[in-house]
């Protein structure tokens, strides 16, 4: 039986969220993490069709211009991070664009004020596809000028945060 070839990544890459209009977002590839983690400025919750759903902003970096987003809730739990703090944070599925290939994985939504990379990549979101070479970054390029307008997707006419 052979095992199946897997991507190299960096201990640091850019991903793509196409699902959600974000072009272009620096990510820590963490295998010690379990799950993902996206930074958002602000997040809101809102029914959609009887469904749970959460909108949030984000402002990546390079861009500037905040990003509204919004999506279904897929889970909602504690996270405990690298510091032993647990606290509870809203799961989403999305579409993750890096190294060629797209996968649905789940994001946490967190506040990630202070910390160097805005997402975080934790193993779940590689499994069985990536492996990590911790001695090298950026094996799949750098975020370049991007046209951000075109991304945004609509603010939602549901939203009750201002």
């Amino acid at each position: 039986m052979s095992i199946p070839s897997r991507v190299v990544l960096g201990w640091r890459e850019w991903v793509v969220l196409p699902a959600l209009g974000v072009p272009a977002v620096r990510a820590k590839v963490d295998s010690g993490a379990r799950s993902s983690a996206l930074h958002v400025d602000d997040q809101w919750r809102f029914s959609e069709g009887g469904a749970p759903w959460v909108g949030f902003r984000l402002t990546p970096a390079h861009a500037g211009e905040a990003i509204e987003c919004a999506a279904p809730v897929v889970d909602e739990r504690t996270v405990v991070d690298s510091g032993g703090h647990g606290t509870r944070r809203v799961f989403i599925r999305t579409t993750l664009r890096l190294a060629g290939l797209e996968r649905e994985v789940d994001v946490n939504l967190t506040r990630r004020h202070g910390m160097a990379f805005p997402m975080l990549l934790g193993r779940t979101a590689m499994a069985r596809a990536f492996t990590v070479d911790p001695s090298r970054s950026f094996l799949h390029g750098r975020a370049g000028p991007l046209p951000f307008a075109a991304a945004f997707p609509p603010t939602d006419p549901h939203r009750t945060h201002p």
